[in-house]
């Protein structure tokens, strides 16, 4: 099977999504893909992802499985992704496209940076602290802003890297990340990789 994901990420510009298909890569491989990797497409905005996810599907042959990868944006109350992309951004399931083939990191990307606090206290090192991040161990539950905002505080004193910034960082820290520890935190990101140890076979 191929599997190729179109994530929300990585901007405009070339390097950016370089940087952007190297941290989700690696964190892949690091969720026990090495040797079956999906192949990743950084698409730049959320609905460049899901233009391009579109048109992928209608273009799919037999051994072709394109996964749409997009933050929610906001709390999910919906029981499948889909559904949640319909109320919140209108838009449709395309009529050869499966309900696995939709995911979602929620509330954004960087949520998933909370379940791993010993890789944040590493990568930023001396001059980070946990303390401004949130205490709710259900990271699907804190709100986007919540999440940035959080992640400025606890990097502002950092001697190594300084403040968070989303761009660079954010795709470095997701490479160094414990898919475990994600997996534990959030359903969604267990939901997507679940699928992708599935699909991806050798």
């Amino acid at each position: 099977m191929n599997v190729k994901i179109y994530v929300e990420g990585g901007g405009d510009a070339q390097a950016l999504r370089t940087r952007c298909r190297r941290g989700f890569s690696q964190f892949f491989k690091r969720a026990g893909l090495q040797g079956r990797m999906p192949k990743v497409v950084a698409c730049g905005s959320r609905d460049d992802a899901y233009s391009d996810f579109k048109r992928a599907v209608a273009n799919a042959g037999d051994d072709d499985f394109p996964v749409l990868l997009v933050d929610s944006e906001e709390e999910v109350t919906e029981d499948q992704p889909w559904k949640h992309l319909k109320v919140r951004d209108d838009w449709q399931r395309p009529e050869l496209a499966k309900n696995n083939q939709a995911h979602l990191m929620v509330q954004c990307m960087e949520s998933w940076f909370l379940a791993d606090r010993e890789c944040l206290a590493k990568y930023f090192g001396d001059g980070f602290t946990e303390k401004p991040l949130p205490g709710n161990r259900n990271i699907e539950e804190v709100a986007k802003a919540k999440v940035f905002a959080a992640l400025e505080m606890s990097t502002r004193q950092s001697k190594t890297k300084g403040e968070y910034g989303k761009g660079k960082r954010s795709f470095e820290i997701l490479g160094e990340l414990d898919p475990e520890k994600v997996r534990a935190a959030s359903k969604h990101a267990d939901d997507l990789l679940g699928m992708l140890d599935e699909k991806c076979q050798q």
